[in-house]
């Protein structure tokens, strides 16, 4: 999963054509990890549908992200989805369904 960054986040993730999971956490972060794995599954699964970022969170404010890790699907530039918190992987799977099947 690749970085964005405050500079680059509207471009990459705001501006997309498609949906993209933005991984919002913070290196001392224990339950951010525990979700990484999961996540990099997920990106490979749906590799050419859904992109899948990670943004330190020092952005994390302009999204009312007050817990971490917190994961937003974005779509068309806007917030669609969010998982908060470290879960199951069947939350993220259900997340990524909802909004692959909003029209």
């Amino acid at each position: 999963m690749r970085e964005v960054t405050d500079a680059s986040f509207q471009r990459e993730v705001l501006e997309s054509e498609g949906p993209v999971v933005v991984d919002f956490w913070a290196p001392w972060c224990g339950p951010c990890h525990a979700v990484e794995p999961v996540l990099n599954d997920l990106e490979r699964e749906h590799e050419g549908r859904v992109e899948f970022v990670k943004l330190n969170i020092e952005t994390a404010s302009r999204y009312a992200v007050l817990s971490i890790p917190t994961v937003i699907l974005f779509d068309g530039g806007e917030p669609r989805e969010t998982v908060v918190g470290a879960r199951p992987r069947s939350q993220y799977e259900q997340a990524i369904a909802a909004t692959s099947s909003t029209p």
